[in-house]
């Protein structure tokens, strides 16, 4: 590994990639005031991102390697602007953390001691001379909103751009070298990259594979290439010149037609198979090259047609000639440093998404491209992936060494990535078309032309270009959110890209009651919506001190990182519950992380339920929703966000709840007019006969008051049907002793059998603020260990709603949380994700009701 000259030790560290930070994963248990998340360490640490600094490191030239052919020095993530040299002399430039560079190193190398050194210019001072030097017209926006504490000028280099803040995340801008760097030798050819596209031939129901085989050959030569597919019984040999110099090598694999071939399904719809393809190279009668990898069919298509009863167009993605509806979130950077992003931690965060029933990730365009192993998970979990290029929020500059950094970027990233099955589509960039339709960056009318053709130069004369020649099997979307074709139909940039009748919209409001379904848009795909929350009090605890844990803390504000965000939560929550009033400081701090928790979960499985039920309608024009992906799944950072899992892996509310609003067949109750229906939704590949069961409540009794059947009814797959229908009025007065202030209600479905299908649900027939009757449930809980692993039993002694289980820095989650207890027992299962005791877990286990912070 490369060391790194220095004037820092461990803090520098932090910041730079680096042998030494691994000492930074040693001390996180602890309190590390060194490390970079530390309370205001990432306003400490600016000053390390305006230098400049050397990576040096010594190695011996092996004479078995300088008598190769061709020597090439290889680096596969260099982040960002920097200068590589080789004993003394200058190899060459790099200006983009996305890409892979290498040098001919061969005549350079020493049969002793060689001196490599990578000169790193500071990315700030870098995308500030851009900037300047970019004087006709401003491309906006210059810096990030002060509540950000961020930097300026990101648009203009090519890294992740939430590197230099966001309103989720630190500004942390990177340096150094993120990825490996190696010597590769050879005489005759180097393997680059194998890649595959599946294609189907519907006219003659045929799969053929194009694999496609990226080498750099020493000097031209003849000879042959075979491929195979042994479990498919398919094989073909081609005669081929290789020319000097690198170059793509196309092949077509034909698959036997007399085999069946087995289909990559998204999660929920099907397994997730593969075959293995085995490309063999020879020079005459011999071996020069010998690659296996993976191989999935699949098709996928981004359908957008007329809608019966609508105006616009659908928008709906078909999997192998069968409509799924997309669930899930958004997938942002798992850490400001990606050297410390560990395979556990990026299999524990998707493992967790599949477990949540999600089938889908849209990686945001404002970090990076992901790690081979992230997709690679994707593809066995059979999570579907909406890829964005790393283009967000922002104009950027058109210069021809800019879009050549970008065309080279765009082409390397879809080679490395589109043999991929997740991979469903690609998408040009995040929210630029409407910063341009609807005027974020104030551009005088009189120059919006000019923003538009810069925009339609980068993101469709070129990086739609790239992507439509490299692959043909996938859409691609120029941004998201867009109105699709209909934005295309409008020179690319739409009057208005979040018309619900098009496309994918992005929809936020905190100010409206969110547990109003009427104030969400009806529409085609709901690509980001979202409710912020704090994190647990022991994810933050590992990053702050005592005087830290109050809302009106410097740290607090501090953290946020969104105008307005801590007023903002703690408005929406008081719609609806009484905010915490304890005496206790430390005891209202943490109720309130809780009640911020209790808000987004409500307010997020709400808007969730409405997506889905909508799925089967058209109403006035708007309907037909065929993708609900919450924002956000992951954090960066021990913070306020919208996500549902926190830096760290711990399940927030919202991801116990999304494991029930996500589950394959789902009962969803409203209010229209005062009257009350459930919906039975089924993302399920068949029909299944169907009832409701309606079972009301009362706040002060444990024992239920009535319960109401509705008739079977037969809910066909992917739809939502309404399967019962009341007014309020009528369901309370059949009960007796009810009123919407006394009485709540729970609803699940059943089969024909009576055998109930999907996660029971509930329905407040008042905001819990003015619930009568609700009283303090003093639960009691027993932890036990049996072959199947642990358990915790709860009792309660009335009706507790958002019973929360917490087992502080215990690593793991529940079979279920946060959830409403109407029953005297419940037991819920502990899924440790490291060795732990029952003494330790009883010793740490919390239990937290909403009456306990009243």
């Amino acid at each position: 590994m490369l060391s790194v000259k220095t004037k820092c030790c461990l803090v520098v560290q932090g910041l730079l990639y680096g042998v030494l930070a691994v000492e930074l994963i040693v001390m996180q248990p602890c309190k590390c005031q060194r490390d970079p998340y530390f309370r205001f360490n990432d306003l400490l640490y600016r000053w390390i991102a305006l230098d400049n600094w050397t990576y040096t490191t010594t190695f011996t030239g092996s004479p078995q390697i300088r008598i190769k052919h061709k020597v090439l020095l290889i680096f596969d993530g260099v982040d960002t602007v920097a200068s590589i040299s080789l004993n003394g002399i200058i190899l060459g430039k790099t200006d983009n953390m996305f890409r892979r560079y290498d040098f001919s190193v061969r005549d350079l190398l020493n049969d002793g001691d060689n001196v490599l050194e990578v000169s790193f210019f500071s990315p700030i001072l870098y995308a500030s001379k851009r900037w300047k030097a970019h004087s006709s017209y401003t491309v906006p926006p210059e810096c990030p909103p002060d509540v950000q504490k961020g930097e300026c000028h990101v648009n203009f280099i090519r890294k992740e751009q939430s590197s230099f803040s966001w309103d989720w995340g630190p500004s942390f801008p990177t340096v150094g070298l993120w990825k490996g760097v190696r010597l590769e030798a050879f005489d005759i050819l180097q393997f680059i990259q194998l890649s595959s596209l599946p294609l189907y031939n519907h006219s003659c129901s045929q799969w053929r594979l194009q694999a496609e085989l990226l080498v750099d050959v020493v000097q031209t030569f003849d000879g042959k290439v075979e491929l195979s597919i042994p479990e498919l019984d398919s094989k073909q040999t081609f005669q081929m010149r290789f020319l000097q110099g690198r170059l793509n090598y196309n092949f077509t694999l034909n698959i036997n037609q007399s085999r069946a071939v087995k289909l990559w399904w998204p999660s929920g719809h099907g397994d997730q198979p593969f075959y293995l393809l085995t490309v063999r190279g020879f020079l005459g009668r011999f071996l020069i090259l010998s690659k296996e990898s993976k191989v999935f069919f699949r098709t996928v298509e981004l359908v957008q047609e007329p809608v019966v009863g609508s105006p616009g167009l659908s928008f709906y993605f078909r999997v192998n000639g069968r409509q799924v509806f997309l669930k899930g979130s958004n997938w942002i950077p798992a850490h400001s440093f990606q050297d410390q992003v560990t395979p556990a931690s990026l299999r524990n965060l998707l493992r967790s998404t599949a477990d949540a029933n999600m089938n889908a990730l849209r990686v945001w365009g404002g970090g990076v491209y992901e790690q081979d192993l992230f997709y690679d998970i994707c593809d066995e979990l059979g999570i579907m992936v909406w890829q964005d290029f790393m283009f967000a929020c922002a104009m950027y500059p058109t210069e021809d060494d800019f879009i050549q950094t970008v065309r080279e970027e765009v082409a390397q990233q879809v080679q490395r990535l589109k043999s991929h099955p997740s991979i469903i589509i690609w998408s040009g960039n995040n929210e630029n078309e409407a910063a341009l339709a609807t005027n974020w960056f104030s551009i005088p009318a009189s120059l919006k032309p000019m923003y538009i053709k810069d925009y339609v130069t980068l993101y469709v004369n070129n990086i739609r270009q790239i992507v439509q020649e490299e692959d043909p099997s996938r859409p691609f979307l120029v941004s998201s959110p867009t109105n699709g074709a209909e934005s295309e139909q409008e020179g690319w940039v739409a009057k208005n890209p979040y018309d619900p009748r098009y496309g994918d919209v992005h929809f936020y409001s905190y100010v409206l009651d969110c547990w109003d379904w009427k104030t969400f848009p009806r529409t085609r795909f709901a690509s980001e919506y979202g409710f912020q929350s704090w994190p647990s009090f022991s994810t933050l605890q590992s990053v702050s001190v005592q005087e830290d844990w109050s809302y009106s803390s410097d740290f607090t504000s501090h953290r946020q990182h969104h105008e307005d965000g801590n007023q903002q939560m703690l408005q929406q929550a008081a719609l609806h519950f009484i905010l915490p009033n304890s005496t206790d400081p430390l005891k209202r701090f943490t109720d309130s992380l809780y009640i911020t928790q209790i808000m987004q979960a409500e307010c997020v499985k709400t808007q969730t339920e409405f997506y889905r039920r909508s799925q089967s309608e058209v109403i006035e024009g708007k309907g037909h929703t065929m993708g609900a992906l919450y924002w956000q799944l992951n954090d960066i950072w021990q913070a306020p966000s919208w996500s549902s899992i926190e830096f760290g892996g711990k399940w927030k509310m919202l991801h116990y709840f999304a494991q029930n609003f996500f589950a394959p067949v789902l009962p969803v109750a409203f209010e229209d007019d005062d009257t009350l229906f459930v919906y039975a939704v089924s993302d399920l590949n068949r029909g299944l006969k169907l009832r409701a069961v309606v079972i009301v409540h009362s706040w002060s009794d444990l024992d239920s008051v009535c319960t109401l059947t509705s008739n079977l009814l037969l809910v066909s797959g992917g739809s939502a049907v309404a399967i019962f229908k009341q007014s309020v009025a009528a369901l309370l007065a059949g009960c007796g002793r009810c009123t919407r202030l006394t009485c709540l209600l729970t609803f699940h479905l059943q089969n024909e059998d009576g055998i109930q299908q999907g996660p029971n649900n509930h329905h407040f027939l008042c905001s819990p603020k003015d619930a009568q009757g609700l009283q303090r449930p003093n639960i009691t809980a027993k932890v036990q260990e049996d072959d199947s692993g642990f358990t915790v039993t709860l009792h309660s002694a009335a009706v507790a709603p958002f019973v929360w289980l917490d087992l502080g820095n215990i690593p793991g989650r529940f079979s279920s949380n946060g959830f409403l207890m109407v029953t005297r027992n419940v037991t819920i299962s502990f899924d440790a994700w490291c060795p732990t005791s029952v003494a330790e877990l009883s010793r740490s286990l919390t239990v937290t009701t909403l009456m306990d912070v009243y």
